[in-house]
């Protein structure tokens, strides 16, 4: 068994772990840290099989953006764990079943697609200046295909996030009764004396005097 084979079996037996524990853990957050590092152990499986553009995304925008954010809002949540448990068993039945259908799937994707005799030969693209032929990164031939082959659904999907994001920002600006509203250019030019008011009092003030009390007839 040669290192690369070492690696391959360590990183999906650490995936697998974290994967079974992203299901079982009770705590929320301990399920997110799972969660990340499944997501690392599968950037290492990527990297082995030379798919390093695959292995750097999953990388930056999971673990780096999404499941950060994720865990910013699993903390920040008073989330009532006693109330998501309620109902498992009545709808294990049904999960248990989709799972295995979903599993019995991946069983006939992989058992009919990976085979080594069935490879089809991949083309070698013209190199890079300065670069030999074996040396072309699928990384470069990823780019080459998206700018050349699908330029223009790129451009529509880039379209449609940037449309998506300034909706986004849209809806975070507006004004709700409900939430309270800052105005950033009043908070800008505010001023000390404007905000704070100094009071001088005397250091010791008189007792006030003692209530007289009524004599009784």
């Amino acid at each position: 068994m040669d290192i690369k084979s070492a690696l391959f079996y360590v990183f999906s037996a650490v995936l697998l772990f974290a994967a079974f524990r992203v299901i079982t853990a009770r705590n929320p957050v301990h399920a997110a840290l799972y969660l990340v590092l499944a997501f690392f152990q599968a950037s290492g499986v990527w990297m082995l099989l030379q798919a390093e553009f695959l292995s750097i995304t999953l990388v930056l925008v999971y673990v780096g953006a999404v499941m950060v954010l994720f865990l910013f809002v699993v903390m920040m949540l008073d989330i009532n764990l006693d109330l998501l448990r309620q109902g498992f068993w009545r709808h294990f039945p049904l999960a248990a079943t989709v799972g295995a259908v979903v599993a019995l799937e991946l069983a006939a994707v992989l058992m009919g697609g990976f085979r080594v005799s069935e490879a089809p030969a991949v083309a070698q693209a013209a190199p890079a200046a300065g670069a030999m032929p074996g040396q072309i990164s699928n990384t470069r031939e990823l780019g080459v295909a998206l700018y050349t082959h699908y330029l223009y659904p790129l451009q529509i999907a880039a379209a449609i996030l940037l449309v998506a994001m300034v909706a986004a920002i849209a809806l975070t600006l507006r004004q709700r009764k409900d939430s309270k509203y800052q105005n950033p250019s009043e908070q800008v030019r505010v001023r000390a004396k404007d905000r704070v008011e100094i009071i001088k009092m005397a250091p010791v003030r008189p007792a006030p005097p003692a209530p007289v009390e009524e004599k009784q007839a």
